[in-house]
């Protein structure tokens, strides 16, 4: 097993629910979670920076709690009430996502609002090379990864009933001024790139409006595989979902391609030999989600998207050095995490200078 797959997966102590905390809870799903049966135990997972979740073990079932963390957080951020909208909504269509439970708005429980949703038992991946997977594995499992986002992207969100889970249009724009407010609200120390990219971002977006549902972070360490096959049983993470560009979320997943291993999620493909690894080219990863999606092959003004993406996950990581600052980050390796900030800003602006503009 990796350092990175080690560090990420199981469980830890939930130290941030006390015994009062879990006899409220205990007593809220006897009462609400039909034949709950009560906790036995419950321990957090260890991946993760956001949203604080955890495995609940019952008598005869495992169930996933995830919450909003307590302290100050930025606003519209850890919006674990439209994680669980979209969840439900998806399930409904047959969308790989776990089943939902319960949603609970009443923060005298455990302090936050939470939802509980389906134990799903499979694989996680914390490497994107995936060295422990056969050829033929990797190969399926990024195909599966592929043909999920094309269909999620394919799907009409109005006839799901999420026609108020976002604006329609002007997405890029509001993405820009989103971030850039959000991360000059924790920035520690200037870098020049960062201030270059709110700049330079909101004077380049192509004019190719289009809308359907986002994921906001879909990359391999947000999916679990089944267990001994290489299918993709349930898409994780969903905090930054909303309506949205379709290619800002698509080109967010081409990062493992563009990015080096800097410590952060699942890794890089970048400088890989990936064609021996049996994954597929950033060109055949295109043309495949191009083919499923019904439009043309290629992607025009590739330059402005990696350039965004890499601000924006850049912008996230600084949320990230801030929430540390405040006291309110959730995992014991975030603060490794911010390290990454400058060098994603380098690369994001070097994909700005690229483009020519």
């Amino acid at each position: 097993m990796s350092k990175r797959q080690s560090d990420f997966s199981g469980l830890k102590n939930a130290d941030d629910l006390n015994a009062d905390d879990l006899l409220r809870l205990d007593g809220y799903l006897q009462s609400r979670l039909p034949n709950f049966e009560g906790i036995n135990s419950i321990k957090q997972f260890k991946g993760g920076q956001s949203n604080p979740t955890f495995l609940i073990k019952s008598v005869n079932k495992n169930y996933v709690l995830r919450r909003k963390p307590p302290g100050n957080l930025l606003k519209s951020a850890h919006a674990v009430d439209r994680e669980y909208k979209i969840i439900k909504a998806l399930k409904k269509v047959h969308f790989p996502v776990p089943e939902t439970h319960i949603l609970c708005t009443d923060e005298s429980v455990i302090g936050t609002i939470f939802y509980v949703m389906e134990f799903l038992q499979g694989r996680i991946f914390w490497d994107a090379d995936m060295p422990d997977c056969t050829i033929k594995e990797r190969s399926e499992i990024y195909d599966d990864l592929n043909k999920n986002l094309a269909v999620l992207h394919n799907l009409d969100y109005e006839s799901l009933g999420l026609s108020d889970f976002g604006v329609p249009g002007n997405y890029f724009a509001r993405q820009i001024s989103r971030w850039s407010k959000q991360y000059r609200y924790s920035e520690m120390k200037k870098i020049k790139e960062m201030d270059k990219l709110i700049e330079w971002l909101p004077q380049n977006i192509p004019d190719n409006d289009e809308s359907s549902i986002v994921h906001g972070d879909y990359r391999l360490d947000n999916v679990i595989v089944h267990p001994t096959e290489p299918k993709i049983i349930g898409i994780l993470d969903w905090e930054l979902s909303t309506i949205g560009h379709p290619l800002g979320d698509f080109t967010y997943n081409l990062l493992s391609w563009q990015m080096p291993d800097i410590g952060i999620g699942s890794g890089g493909l970048f400088g890989q030999n990936i064609k021996e690894l049996g994954i597929p080219s950033e060109e055949e990863y295109i043309d495949s989600y191009c083919e499923r999606r019904g439009v043309s092959r290629g992607l025009e003004e590739r330059e402005f998207y990696s350039a965004y993406n890499f601000f924006r996950l850049a912008a996230i990581l600084q949320g990230i050095a801030g929430r540390i600052r405040d006291g309110t980050a959730s995992n014991a390796k975030a603060k490794s995490l911010i390290k990454a900030i400058e060098p994603l800003a380098e690369i994001g602006w070097g994909y700005a200078l690229k483009s020519g503009r």
